[in-house]
């Protein structure tokens, strides 16, 4: 065990378990008591390495994670303090380790409920090796103006009360957690407050005892008074006793044992704490406290009389000239984080995205305000899905079949297309997933796939104006522009794309107009009277029959319906419908472990 301080202004931990609210506790602390450095060096997360972005004052800095002790140990040598929020499953095993990494000489366990044989094997390695244990079931500990672990004395505005912010001239200890926190403001009313406060934990088998840090205290000049508050059950108080009675204690000790009410029960009584019970006589908190007194301690009749005890012994120590006044310092305001100023109306503050089509933050996400049980419960397909998202709003059914329709007919079009043949030759060349996806989507553009937003602009503006099919085509060819949604590389007049057929069957019988659709195939008849190979493509044929859709179901304004053939609408449901093919091939070509592909020369033409 160390026989001094353990703490300093330059002391850095390593924080196992991240945790992002005590170590930012511990990072405001820091910056209060105006240090140079961060006091958390690292952070330990098994399975993860990175970093963690967190505030250090008004600065946001990045804290390296580790994914192994030993390597955090290496990397911050001069970190010698472990803090593990591990739970009590993994707190013993995670704190042997730290313990024997030669840099770390203090570890704070956290949890409750650590097996007792397994706290005691971590004492005696702590022992052994003159290493610090505090916990297990701890808060931890702080030395005032310099350092403090987790959450130990809570909020800033608990600690700005408490002047823990600068160091005072009392050291305290203590098993509970939560007690400190109230002593420490008890004592800070009346004496210049804490140097050095610790909570030892309240198992059974804490890693150090009260007289453990006492007789640390009393080795520490900055210390000239020392303050024990104990508790019913066990015999750790017992061993200060000793310790005063030997003398090794020359500082005053004021000291109180909770739980003197445990006499007015008639059984045993369990109270907080894993060793708070009364196991007899010498384990009551009268036996104690009255051992304590024997021996030298100041303790007081009750627990209400105890600040006056403290103060009283103070104010002699100051009479004495053995504590001299301290300076006060004013603390440097912490900023305060945005969505807490943000939450008490102190700030307004911008947001970076706007959504209007998709909202999770309630009990179950909606889209375009429409619940996810609902569209499970009604029976919405793709399309229905399709027209929340996209067009946020629930379209007709023959609207929202036509979608699917056109999904499934555009989903593949063979090996040979330039979309398919790249994501075969990404996926043969052990590429992922998504990789292949990609560079067949890449391909998609005015000509390939990508014509449907084109046709449907260009036919649109056309029979709007109120052009013939002859003034149409023969302009474009003025303009030197061909004629998108029109022609085919393997279909010809005699010979129509099939799936053109369907689309153009299936507007006809459901649409309530198809104005659109008809002009384009007066369109077609002009362009077969130049070429048999000028047919209406599949890009034409959606392009026009959205547009009779958008039109017809009186759903969409005609800006409306501008700004979706503007925005990319149309060929958007192209590149939804032809990434199921490209998958597709791209597990087929997994699944039938093709090797790499090499073009082969006789396909290429070499010339000079």
């Amino acid at each position: 065990m160390a026989s001094g301080q353990i703490f300093s202004r330059t002391t850095q931990a390593l924080f196992y378990n991240y945790k992002q609210l005590p170590i930012q506790r511990m990072l405001d602390f820091d910056f209060l008591c105006g240090r140079e450095t961060p006091s958390v060096a690292g952070i330990i997360n098994p399975g993860s390495e990175g970093f963690q972005k967190l505030f250090f004052g008004q600065e946001e800095i990045a804290i390296p994670v580790h994914s192994a002790i030993e390597a955090a140990c290496a990397a911050h040598p001069t970190a010698d303090v472990f803090i593990n929020f591990a739970s009590y499953r993994s707190a013993s095993a995670s704190s042997m380790a730290a313990l024997k990494q030669p840099t770390i000489r203090v570890v704070a366990i956290i949890a409750e409920g650590v097996p007792e044989s397994d706290t005691k094997q971590l004492i005696a390695y702590a022992r052994a090796n003159n290493k610090v244990v505090i916990g297990p079931a701890t808060v931890g500990g702080i030395q005032a103006g310099a350092f403090k672990i987790g959450d130990t004395a809570g909020t800033t505005d608990n600690i700005i009360e408490c002047k823990l912010y600068r160091p005072g001239s009392v050291g305290f200890v203590s098993k509970s957690g939560g007690m400190s926190n109230e002593m420490y403001n008890t004592i800070a009313r009346v004496t210049d407050g804490i140097y050095e406060g610790i909570a030892i934990g309240g198992d059974v088998f804490p890693g150090s005892t009260l007289s453990d840090h006492v007789l640390r205290f009393n080795n520490i000049p900055q210390i000239k008074m020392v303050v024990v508050l104990g508790e019913l059950g066990g015999r750790d108080e017992y061993s200060l006793v000793e310790a005063l009675k030997h003398g090794k204690i020359n500082k005053p000790v004021v000291a109180w044992v909770s739980g003197t009410c445990a006499q007015l029960f008639k059984s045993e009584v369990q109270f907080g704490h894993a060793g708070a019970k009364s196991g007899g006589e010498m384990e009551s908190a009268q036996g104690k406290n009255q051992a304590l007194q024997e021996a030298g301690a100041v303790v007081p009749t009750s627990y209400e009389s105890f600040e006056t005890a403290i103060k009283e012994t103070f104010e002699k120590l100051v009479e004495e000239g053995k504590i001299s006044s301290v300076k006060e310092v004013k603390p440097p305001q912490i900023p305060e984080d945005l969505n807490t100023a943000i939450k008490a109306g102190k700030v307004r503050a911008p947001t970076h995205i706007i959504s209007t089509i998709s909202d999770d933050r309630g009990e179950e996400p909606c889209y375009a305000g429409v619940p996810m049980s609902s569209i499970v419960e009604q029976g919405f397909g793709i399309g229905d899905v399709l027209s929340l998202l996209w067009f946020k709003r629930s379209l007709p059914r023959y609207c929202t079949k036509f979608i699917e329709i056109c999904i499934m007919l555009c989903a593949d079009h063979g090996p040979c297309v330039s979309g398919a043949h790249n994501t075969i030759v990404t996926a043969r060349a052990g590429k992922d997933l998504v990789s292949s996806l990609v560079s067949g989507l890449l391909t998609i553009g005015p000509r390939f796939g990508g014509a449907i937003d084109d046709a449907a602009r260009y036919f649109k503006d056309a029979y709007d104006r109120g052009l013939t099919p002859y003034e149409f085509v023969e302009s474009m060819k003025k303009k030197g522009i061909r004629v998108p949604g029109i022609g085919h590389r393997i279909k010809r007049g005699d010979n129509r794309d099939k799936r053109v057929e369907l689309l153009q069957l299936f507007a006809r019988t459901n649409f309530p107009s198809v104005k659109y659709m008809e002009y384009a195939v007066q369109v077609e008849t002009y362009t077969l009277s130049k070429a048999n190979n000028l047919v209406l493509n599949v890009d034409g044929a959606i392009g026009s029959l959205f547009l009779d859709l958008l039109a017809g179901s009186g759903m969409f304004s005609k800006q409306e319906i501008d700004e979706i053939v503007e925005i990319g609408y149309l060929n958007g449901l192209f590149v939804l419908a032809r990434s199921i093919g490209l998958i597709g091939h791209t597990f087929d070509q997994k699944r039938l472990k093709q090797p790499l592909y090499r073009h082969p020369w006789e396909d290429v033409l070499y010339t000079k």
